[in-house]
């Protein structure tokens, strides 16, 4: 299978490039922060045969150049999803979010409403990041706005290293052992985040911090599959239950073994659960 990028103007000048085959009811994938639609490809595939399959590289990502003063907002983000959407005239699709793509999501549910969408595929991620008294299901449970804020002047200053800092220090212990051994795969990590451009991905994330979707889960008015890490870096079970509680229809799994990202630990099962999930929408 041959895969062209294509690409779109939108309202600002800057571009929207994503891979784009298959046939059938939509499925749009939206990738994690730092990330690439490339990484959707082994699991598009899989949905190709009964599905258009949409895999978008968000505005800052995949490597392109971004034109001058372009916003990585993730409310521009949202924009964008739907100049695509409307772009290609589709409906009854199914939206699919990992980590910053499941924000993304909430953000056009916010801004769009659900009338173009059949349903939502949510992968490990919580409504709102920040922490404070009164919320602790945010990362790590104990991630305040000081926290943040550290956060983000150590990735100004190095951005690669301060990202790897974020996946280690979380509830995961082997990302902490691997980061401090400096394992081979925190060195491939990090060998691809040196090569991405660090302010644009930075104001992306104080977008994303600065977000609180607690008030849009109970609006989701589709069915909501929720995938989520039992060993998640950033997220207790909690997280994955205050989302299944709060949203009115939902399917909820807990991948063992896994941790951020569980699709990557579970690949055929999860390849399962979400031809599963889009074949209960048809009906």
């Amino acid at each position: 299978m041959f895969e062209i990028m294509e690409k779109i103007t939108l309202k600002d000048g800057s571009s929207l490039r994503y891979l784009r085959f298959g046939k059938g009811r939509p499925i749009i994938f939206l990738h994690g922060w730092s990330s690439s639609g490339k990484d959707w490809l082994p699991f598009a595939s899989e949905l190709a045969e009964n599905h258009e399959v949409f895999c978008w590289d968000a505005r800052g990502h995949g490597g392109h150049p971004l034109e001058s003063g372009t916003s990585t907002h993730v409310q521009d983000m949202a924009a964008d999803l739907q100049a695509l959407i409307k772009h290609h005239q589709l409906e009854n699709v199914l939206l699919l979010g990992h980590s910053m793509g499941a924000l993304t999501l909430w953000q056009y549910i916010q801004d769009f409403g659900c009338d173009l969408l059949a349903g939502v595929c949510i992968i490990d991620q919580s409504p709102k990041l920040v922490t404070d008294d009164q919320w602790q299901k945010g990362v790590y449970g104990n991630f305040d706005k000081q926290a943040n804020q550290q956060l983000i002047a150590q990735l100004r200053e190095n951005f690669a290293e301060g990202l790897l800092q974020l996946v280690a220090n979380g509830y995961n212990k082997k990302s902490y052992d691997n980061y401090h051994q400096n394992s081979h795969s925190f060195q491939r990590l990090r060998q691809h985040l040196e090569t991405l451009e660090g302010e644009p991905l930075v104001k992306c994330w104080e977008s994303l911090t600065q977000a609180d979707f607690r008030a849009v889960l109970p609006q989701i008015s589709v069915p909501a599959l929720l995938i989520y890490g039992d060993e998640s870096q950033f997220y207790s079970q909690q997280v994955a239950e205050y989302v299944r509680d709060s949203i009115p229809n939902t399917e909820l799994h807990i991948y063992e073994a896994s941790d951020h990202s569980p699709h990557l630990f579970h690949r055929e099962r999860f390849i399962w659960d979400l031809q599963q999930f889009a074949q209960k929408l048809e009906g």
